[in-house]
């Protein structure tokens, strides 16, 4: 396996971040919640940005290269983690923040905590807050921590590379397609293998989503975000009968005024139009001067 990035030491465990590319101001790309290597994951974005940014992938504890979780997975300790390490590595603000999925809730969070820091949000088809308060009205905790535990099994079950692991390929490792295109190198695709079993019963993981709500909450409790965004949205399936993912995404931009771009692909499109989606990132960004 290739190691990549750098580590830092941050607290009690040790951080993982990738850069490439330059520039006065870093775009911060964020995982999203159970993305086994997160620099790898967003490698179809970024690369295409590297031309006219710096960027930056933080891979949080128990992602990618990183260690394992040493602080309750709380949007604060996620948040001030990610600071820490790139401070630690002298990658100083004003960012552009690009989160994909959960990682929405630590945006909000941070660029409403901390506005100087915060040029824009370029939401990868990023959580809001309104989605997690009708999922919390519509499953009930104890359900959801049911189904947390059944997934935990689970992953406990593919870790062993068995025939389980093989049936459920394009579900677990293969999720976003990334092994069956030509985005990686064939060293990159197998490395993005090793680090996704690494982490595939990572704890961190299941206690962010036992916080999600939570999370959410306390993003939303910053108020709706306040600087300039824009949204790229997916036609992804949820179970929740009261908002479906666009709406909630179109609610949310309404209130804060962002730009919006619902696309007919699924949660993990960055793999399959890039170019589409750095076209619109980079238009957006010269239209607020960035």
């Amino acid at each position: 396996m290739k190691k990549y990035g750098t580590i830092v030491k941050i607290g009690n465990t040790d951080i993982n971040v990738y850069t490439k590319g330059s520039g006065n101001i870093t775009i911060i790309f964020m995982a999203g919640s159970g993305v086994g290597c997160p620099t790898l994951e967003y490698k179809p974005v970024y690369k295409r940005m590297t031309d006219k940014f710096r960027i930056a992938v933080v891979e949080k504890a128990g992602y990618g290269l990183s260690g394992k979780a040493t602080t309750e997975r709380t949007v604060e300790n996620l948040v001030e983690e990610s600071r820490t390490a790139l401070r630690t590595l002298h990658i100083e603000p004003p960012y552009v923040l690009a989160p994909h999925s959960y990682s929405g809730f630590e945006a909000i969070w941070w660029a409403n905590t901390y506005p100087e820091e915060i040029k824009a949000v370029l939401g990868l088809d990023m959580g809001f807050p309104n989605m997690m308060e009708a999922q919390a009205k519509e499953i009930p905790y104890e359900k959801k921590k049911a189904m947390i535990e059944r997934s935990r099994i689970l992953m406990q079950k593919i870790s062993k590379r068995g025939l389980l692991d093989k049936l459920l390929r394009n579900r677990t490792v293969n999720a976003s397609g990334l092994l069956n295109s030509n985005e990686l190198s064939e060293e990159e695709k197998h490395t993005y293998e090793e680090v996704y079993y690494k982490n595939i019963t990572s704890e961190a993981v299941f206690e962010e989503s036992l916080l999600a709500e939570a999370n959410a909450e306390k993003a939303n409790s910053t108020g709706y975000l306040s600087c300039p965004s824009c949204f790229i949205v997916s036609n992804m399936k949820t179970p929740i009968k009261a908002l479906s993912w666009q709406q909630a995404a179109k609610d949310y931009a309404d209130h804060c005024h962002a730009e919006i771009h619902l696309i007919n692909e699924d949660h993990m499109m960055y793999t399959k139009i890039p170019d589409q989606i750095v076209e619109i990132f980079k238009t957006f960004l010269q239209k607020i001067n960035v």
